[in-house]
Protein backbone atom coordinates (compact mmCIF):
# COMPACT_ATOMS: atom_id res chain seq x y z
CA UNK A 1 0.00 0.00 0.00
CA UNK A 2 1.29 3.28 -0.71
CA UNK A 3 1.76 6.21 1.45
CA UNK A 4 0.60 9.48 0.72
CA UNK A 5 3.30 12.14 0.42
CA UNK A 6 3.09 14.61 3.82
CA UNK A 7 2.80 17.20 0.93
CA UNK A 8 -0.80 15.61 -0.50
CA UNK A 9 -2.31 14.77 2.91
CA UNK A 10 -1.84 18.80 3.63
CA UNK A 11 -3.47 19.63 0.94
CA UNK A 12 -6.23 17.07 1.15
CA UNK A 13 -6.47 18.37 5.20
CA UNK A 14 -7.04 22.22 3.60
CA UNK A 15 -9.32 21.29 1.48
CA UNK A 16 -11.75 20.01 4.43
CA UNK A 17 -12.51 23.77 5.13
CA UNK A 18 -13.99 24.68 1.67
CA UNK A 19 -16.30 21.62 1.67
CA UNK A 20 -17.44 22.75 4.71
CA UNK A 21 -17.60 26.16 4.15
CA UNK A 22 -19.75 25.15 1.13
CA UNK A 23 -22.08 23.00 2.99
CA UNK A 24 -23.11 26.09 5.27
CA UNK A 25 -23.39 28.90 3.01
CA UNK A 26 -26.84 27.25 2.03
CA UNK A 27 -29.87 28.52 3.47
CA UNK A 28 -30.91 25.51 5.53
CA UNK A 29 -27.40 25.98 7.76
CA UNK A 30 -26.44 25.95 11.09
CA UNK A 31 -27.01 29.15 11.65
CA UNK A 32 -31.03 29.21 11.02
CA UNK A 33 -31.41 26.77 13.20
CA UNK A 34 -32.79 24.10 11.28
CA UNK A 35 -30.02 21.96 10.55
CA UNK A 36 -28.77 21.49 14.04
CA UNK A 37 -29.13 17.62 15.19
CA UNK A 38 -31.14 17.22 18.21
CA UNK A 39 -29.11 16.35 21.07
CA UNK A 40 -29.88 13.23 23.04
CA UNK A 41 -31.56 13.28 26.30
CA UNK A 42 -29.74 12.58 29.88
CA UNK A 43 -30.42 9.31 31.39
CA UNK A 44 -32.22 10.06 34.70
CA UNK A 45 -29.82 8.50 37.33
CA UNK A 46 -31.30 5.65 38.95
CA UNK A 47 -30.01 6.33 42.40
CA UNK A 48 -31.58 9.88 42.11
CA UNK A 49 -32.47 10.63 45.77
CA UNK A 50 -31.95 7.50 47.44
CA UNK A 51 -29.41 7.62 50.73
CA UNK A 52 -26.00 5.98 50.76
CA UNK A 53 -24.75 3.57 52.77
CA UNK A 54 -22.87 6.10 54.82
CA UNK A 55 -26.21 8.11 55.42
CA UNK A 56 -28.40 5.24 56.53
CA UNK A 57 -25.55 4.20 58.97
CA UNK A 58 -26.55 7.88 60.71
CA UNK A 59 -30.46 6.56 60.77
CA UNK A 60 -29.41 3.36 62.37
CA UNK A 61 -31.14 3.29 66.27
CA UNK A 62 -28.00 4.31 68.69
CA UNK A 63 -27.24 2.26 71.67
CA UNK A 64 -29.80 4.10 73.89
CA UNK A 65 -32.56 2.80 72.39
CA UNK A 66 -31.22 -1.04 72.25
CA UNK A 67 -32.10 -2.87 75.21
CA UNK A 68 -29.40 -2.76 78.14
CA UNK A 69 -27.40 -5.62 78.54
CA UNK A 70 -26.35 -5.97 74.20
CA UNK A 71 -23.63 -4.72 73.02
CA UNK A 72 -22.67 -3.73 69.46
CA UNK A 73 -21.16 -7.12 67.45
CA UNK A 74 -18.33 -5.62 65.57
CA UNK A 75 -18.76 -8.16 62.91
CA UNK A 76 -22.41 -7.74 62.29
CA UNK A 77 -21.81 -4.13 61.55
CA UNK A 78 -21.40 -3.30 57.92
CA UNK A 79 -22.57 -0.29 55.40
CA UNK A 80 -22.37 0.12 51.91
CA UNK A 81 -20.21 4.02 52.14
CA UNK A 82 -20.49 6.78 49.53
CA UNK A 83 -21.06 4.12 46.50
CA UNK A 84 -24.46 2.75 45.29
CA UNK A 85 -23.88 -1.29 44.48
CA UNK A 86 -25.47 -3.03 41.60
CA UNK A 87 -29.21 -3.54 42.09
CA UNK A 88 -30.42 -6.98 42.35
CA UNK A 89 -33.08 -8.60 41.28
CA UNK A 90 -35.31 -11.13 42.74
CA UNK A 91 -35.08 -15.04 42.74
CA UNK A 92 -38.49 -16.77 42.25
CA UNK A 93 -37.52 -19.88 43.75
CA UNK A 94 -39.54 -20.41 46.92
CA UNK A 95 -38.41 -18.80 50.29
CA UNK A 96 -35.46 -19.96 52.21
CA UNK A 97 -37.38 -19.91 55.48
CA UNK A 98 -34.52 -20.51 57.55
CA UNK A 99 -33.64 -16.92 56.44
CA UNK A 100 -36.04 -15.29 58.69
CA UNK A 101 -33.02 -16.91 61.29
CA UNK A 102 -30.34 -14.69 60.18
CA UNK A 103 -29.57 -10.59 61.06
CA UNK A 104 -30.07 -9.90 57.64
CA UNK A 105 -33.49 -11.32 57.31
CA UNK A 106 -34.53 -9.26 54.54
CA UNK A 107 -32.88 -11.24 52.11
CA UNK A 108 -35.83 -14.17 52.88
CA UNK A 109 -37.93 -11.54 49.96
CA UNK A 110 -35.93 -13.20 47.10
CA UNK A 111 -33.99 -9.87 47.57
CA UNK A 112 -30.13 -9.99 47.99
CA UNK A 113 -30.77 -6.07 49.16
CA UNK A 114 -30.33 -2.85 47.82
CA UNK A 115 -28.38 -0.63 46.07
CA UNK A 116 -26.83 1.04 49.77
CA UNK A 117 -27.23 -0.24 52.88
CA UNK A 118 -26.34 0.06 56.48
CA UNK A 119 -26.58 -2.44 59.31
CA UNK A 120 -25.96 -3.16 62.96
CA UNK A 121 -26.41 -6.22 65.44
CA UNK A 122 -26.06 -6.22 69.09
CA UNK A 123 -26.62 -9.49 71.17
CA UNK A 124 -25.62 -11.19 74.61
CA UNK A 125 -25.36 -14.74 75.63
CA UNK A 126 -28.96 -14.93 75.21
CA UNK A 127 -30.53 -11.74 73.32
CA UNK A 128 -30.18 -10.58 70.16
CA UNK A 129 -31.54 -6.99 68.17
CA UNK A 130 -30.63 -6.74 64.53
CA UNK A 131 -31.33 -3.69 62.36
CA UNK A 132 -31.05 -3.10 58.65
CA UNK A 133 -32.13 -0.53 56.25
CA UNK A 134 -31.95 -1.05 52.71
CA UNK A 135 -32.09 2.04 49.87
CA UNK A 136 -34.09 0.50 46.59
CA UNK A 137 -34.49 1.46 42.89
CA UNK A 138 -37.87 2.40 41.25
CA UNK A 139 -40.64 0.35 43.02
CA UNK A 140 -38.16 -2.60 44.29
CA UNK A 141 -39.06 -1.38 47.70
CA UNK A 142 -43.12 -1.39 47.54
CA UNK A 143 -42.56 -5.09 45.44
CA UNK A 144 -40.36 -6.54 48.34
CA UNK A 145 -43.00 -4.92 51.05
CA UNK A 146 -45.25 -7.33 49.15
CA UNK A 147 -43.02 -10.17 49.19
CA UNK A 148 -42.16 -10.34 52.51
CA UNK A 149 -46.68 -10.16 53.33
CA UNK A 150 -46.81 -13.81 51.57
CA UNK A 151 -43.73 -15.51 53.50
CA UNK A 152 -45.59 -16.40 56.84
CA UNK A 153 -47.89 -18.36 54.93
CA UNK A 154 -45.40 -19.62 52.84
CA UNK A 155 -43.17 -20.40 55.84
CA UNK A 156 -45.82 -20.88 58.19
CA UNK A 157 -43.65 -23.64 59.71
CA UNK A 158 -40.31 -24.84 59.14
CA UNK A 159 -37.49 -26.05 61.16
CA UNK A 160 -34.60 -24.14 62.61
CA UNK A 161 -30.69 -24.93 61.76
CA UNK A 162 -29.79 -24.61 64.97
CA UNK A 163 -31.99 -26.96 67.28
CA UNK A 164 -33.65 -29.07 64.73
CA UNK A 165 -36.82 -27.85 65.96
CA UNK A 166 -40.24 -27.04 64.49
CA UNK A 167 -40.63 -22.99 64.26
CA UNK A 168 -44.26 -21.35 63.67
CA UNK A 169 -44.49 -18.17 61.99
CA UNK A 170 -47.38 -16.04 62.16
CA UNK A 171 -47.81 -12.67 59.94
CA UNK A 172 -49.93 -9.33 59.80
CA UNK A 173 -49.81 -5.91 58.56
CA UNK A 174 -48.75 -3.57 61.10
CA UNK A 175 -50.20 0.42 61.09
CA UNK A 176 -48.29 3.74 62.42
CA UNK A 177 -44.99 2.76 61.33
CA UNK A 178 -43.45 4.22 57.52
CA UNK A 179 -45.48 4.29 54.55
CA UNK A 180 -45.98 0.36 55.29
CA UNK A 181 -44.94 -2.26 57.54
CA UNK A 182 -45.25 -6.03 58.59
CA UNK A 183 -44.36 -8.17 61.50
CA UNK A 184 -43.74 -11.42 61.95
CA UNK A 185 -43.40 -13.25 64.65
CA UNK A 186 -41.31 -16.63 65.09
CA UNK A 187 -42.12 -19.12 68.08
CA UNK A 188 -40.92 -22.63 68.89
CA UNK A 189 -42.04 -25.32 72.24
CA UNK A 190 -37.61 -25.79 72.25
CA UNK A 191 -37.05 -21.84 72.61
CA UNK A 192 -37.01 -20.10 75.76
CA UNK A 193 -37.82 -16.86 73.77
CA UNK A 194 -39.12 -15.99 70.52
CA UNK A 195 -38.00 -13.81 67.39
CA UNK A 196 -40.08 -10.13 66.76
CA UNK A 197 -39.16 -9.21 62.93
CA UNK A 198 -40.77 -5.77 61.72
CA UNK A 199 -40.34 -4.76 58.07
CA UNK A 200 -41.16 -1.21 57.19
CA UNK A 201 -40.71 1.02 54.61
CA UNK A 202 -40.13 4.51 54.17
CA UNK A 203 -40.15 5.76 50.40
CA UNK A 204 -37.14 3.91 48.86
CA UNK A 205 -36.13 2.54 51.90
CA UNK A 206 -37.06 -0.48 54.00
CA UNK A 207 -36.06 -1.06 57.36
CA UNK A 208 -36.30 -4.43 58.64
CA UNK A 209 -35.54 -5.27 62.09
CA UNK A 210 -34.56 -8.82 64.33
CA UNK A 211 -35.33 -8.99 68.10
CA UNK A 212 -35.30 -11.74 70.83
CA UNK A 213 -34.83 -9.34 73.61
CA UNK A 214 -37.48 -9.39 76.71
CA UNK A 215 -40.13 -11.70 77.11
CA UNK A 216 -42.84 -10.76 74.61
CA UNK A 217 -41.00 -12.59 71.69
CA UNK A 218 -39.17 -9.25 71.50
CA UNK A 219 -42.22 -7.18 70.33
CA UNK A 220 -41.06 -3.91 72.19
CA UNK A 221 -37.93 -4.12 71.70
CA UNK A 222 -38.43 -4.45 67.78
CA UNK A 223 -41.22 -1.85 67.28
CA UNK A 224 -39.08 0.27 69.32
CA UNK A 225 -35.80 0.34 67.19
CA UNK A 226 -38.03 0.62 63.98
CA UNK A 227 -39.61 3.43 65.36
CA UNK A 228 -36.40 5.11 66.02
CA UNK A 229 -34.99 4.39 62.47
CA UNK A 230 -37.88 5.39 60.92
CA UNK A 231 -37.87 8.77 62.43
CA UNK A 232 -33.76 9.68 62.10
CA UNK A 233 -34.47 8.17 58.37
CA UNK A 234 -36.86 10.71 57.71
CA UNK A 235 -35.30 13.73 59.04
CA UNK A 236 -31.85 12.12 56.90
CA UNK A 237 -34.16 12.23 53.51
CA UNK A 238 -35.05 15.46 54.36
CA UNK A 239 -33.66 18.67 52.16
CA UNK A 240 -30.69 19.45 53.77
CA UNK A 241 -30.45 16.53 56.21
CA UNK A 242 -28.42 14.80 53.82
CA UNK A 243 -24.18 15.11 54.26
Amino acid sequence: MRIPSRAVMLIAVAALPLALSACSSSGTGAGTGTGASAKPAKAKDPNAGLLTGTQLKKAMAPASAIPSGLTLEADGSADSGGQFLSPSSRKTAKPDCTRLETTSWIQVSGYKGGVSFAQEDYANKTEEVAQEIDAFQGTTATALMKQLQTVAGECATFTDTDAHAKVKVVGSSTSGLGDEAYTMTLTSGYWDNGTTLIAARSGSSVVTVLSTAGGDNGAASAKKVTTTILAALKKEAAPGGQG
